[in-house]
């Protein structure tokens, strides 16, 4: 089963009230602003929304109304449904299905970790098999989850055992590995980029879209960077690249998570402070991204 994920594909945040709670109503305000800037996939509770530190029953409720919102518009819905339960993780794939999505994805355990590519496909195979009538991607993101297997094999063995399987959310520096990973089964898997920074990187070897954070905020500047590479203008894509890796590192040095959502928050999307253990800027931090930010000219960029 295939699905290509071409262009950018936002990571979208889970928008939260003051008082920490899901605010699901925001959820259309993001459709519309990521629909204006010419999106038409999103990827859902996934890191950038913050999964781990979500309850079944929210994520339940996120995909419900993303896909409600976006009903009858041309933007897809890929839902991240993994975690440290196998039973959520089914329950979420699905619902998914069952709602309408037109993917899943699911990132392997992070606390019990599989310890070979054969512990990750007993993982993963039951959770696309909950899904069977829609894509399955695996994400790899192993800074964060510590689980680091080769996935030019975990695809050669997923492919055999997971019938839908559509392939991986590379969020993994190995380029070497991705590469290897494009050129399995003739290129017929799809291997979405997920380190924004790196984008031109990922399309100069054989990738063809990306899913990111950065794209909620930054996709005119990333559609520059597509339409030059597209062209065959290194020149003007290296320039849009290098002006998204100096806004990500800005925004790392006060803390990727509040910072981010403060920029959407000044782009009228009011997402709120992210959840514990992340916590919000403080005014200084704040005052002093927003000085940074103009400096750098991002504004402009958009």
């Amino acid at each position: 089963m295939t699905l290509k994920l071409t262009g950018l594909v936002p990571a979208t945040h889970t928008p939260f009230t003051d008082s920490g709670e899901v605010n699901l109503a925001v959820i259309e305000t993001q459709a519309e602003h990521l629909l204006r800037d010419g999106i038409r996939a999103v990827f859902i509770a996934g890191t950038t929304g913050e999964s781990h530190s979500l309850t079944l029953a929210e994520r339940l409720a996120i995909t419900e109304r993303w896909l409600a919102v976006t009903r009858g518009t041309p933007m897809q819905v890929i839902v991240h449904v993994g975690g440290n339960s196998l039973g959520d993780a089914k329950t979420l794939a699905a619902h998914a299905q069952t709602t309408g999505a037109a993917a899943i994805a699911a990132l392997a355990p992070s606390y019990f970790k599989p310890k070979s590519v054969a512990d990750l496909l007993l993982w993963t195979t039951p959770i696309a098999a909950a899904a069977p009538a829609i894509p399955f991607y695996f994400y790899d993101i192993p800074p964060l989850t510590g689980v680091n297997l080769p996935m030019p094999d975990y695809l050669e063995q997923a492919a055999e055992r997971i019938p839908n399987l559509a392939g991986v959310k590379f969020s993994n520096p190995d380029l070497l590995a991705y590469q290897r990973c494009l050129h399995l089964s003739g290129g017929r898997l799809d291997m979405p980029w997920g380190i924004d920074e790196y984008l031109l990187s990922a399309l100069a070897v054989g990738g063809s879209g990306g899913v990111g954070s950065s794209y909620n905020f930054a996709a005119p500047l990333f559609h520059r960077l597509l339409a030059a590479f597209g062209q065959g203008d290194w020149a003007t894509a290296r320039a849009e690249q290098w002006k998204a890796a100096q806004w990500i590192e800005t925004l790392i040095r006060f803390g990727y998570m509040p910072s981010a959502r403060r920029i959407m928050e000044r782009l009228g999307v009011p997402v709120g402070a992210p959840r514990l253990p992340f916590q919000s800027l403080s005014a200084d931090q704040a005052k002093g991204l927003d000085a940074a930010l103009e400096q750098l000219g991002v504004w402009s960029w958009r």
